[in-house]
């Protein structure tokens, strides 16, 4: 992701951020709120209060910028997990964090569903490397715990997982509640129980 500019002055916008991390949170803020395509460069540049030319000196175009948002949205994801489990110490614990953070975040987010997915749906082409990096990491933390775990055929039951995990989360946004996400768990649980050494 390209460095913000500096500010020669700091101390006259001291509470004021870069042009670059403006033009990144608003167009965080919309994109997540009311999807990619539907929020043009001219909203964002004016939400943000920035140049047009402060968009193409920090990201180039509006398809750099979208990366930048994923990408920041996959760090603090992971950043995010974590924090979470920083105190847990039994991997399946840790496994059923993932649904636990998801909980606390679907209603904070209106029931908007998984970002990752909503950007995958808007642009069905060709894969989105901040999207696929994102998964990669869940299944690969997945099958890591379980192995932790002593699971029986951890790669399997880590895709049993991530499957029932999108899934809960596309019915929370179907539901607009988070019962799809608790019963997702409760799968989860059930799943990785079942191939747990007895």
């Amino acid at each position: 992701m390209p460095e913000s500019p500096k500010n020669p002055e700091p101390s006259k916008n001291a509470a004021k951020p870069a042009p670059a991390r403006r033009l990144l949170d608003t167009a965080s803020a919309l994109f997540a709120e009311h999807g990619i395509r539907a929020v043009g460069i001219d909203r964002i540049l004016a939400e943000a209060g920035v140049a047009r030319a402060s968009l193409y000196s920090s990201y180039g175009s509006k398809d750099a910028l979208v990366l930048a948002y994923l990408d920041e949205l996959d760090k603090h994801d992971r950043q995010r997990w974590h924090a979470a489990v920083e105190t847990l110490d039994e991997p399946v614990a840790k496994i059923l964090a993932f649904f636990d953070l998801a909980m606390q975040s679907a209603p904070k987010k209106n029931f908007r569903g998984c970002q990752y997915a909503n950007a995958a749906t808007e642009f069905p082409r060709e894969p989105i490397e901040p999207v696929v990096a994102h998964r990669r990491w869940l299944l690969s933390t997945l099958v890591e715990l379980l192995d932790l775990a002593g699971a029986t055929e951890p790669d399997s039951v880590a895709r049993r997982v991530q499957l029932i995990y999108d899934g809960a989360l596309a019915g929370s946004k179907f539901e607009h509640s988070v019962e799809s996400i608790t019963l997702g768990r409760e799968m989860a649980a059930a799943i990785i129980e079942a191939h747990l050494p007895h």
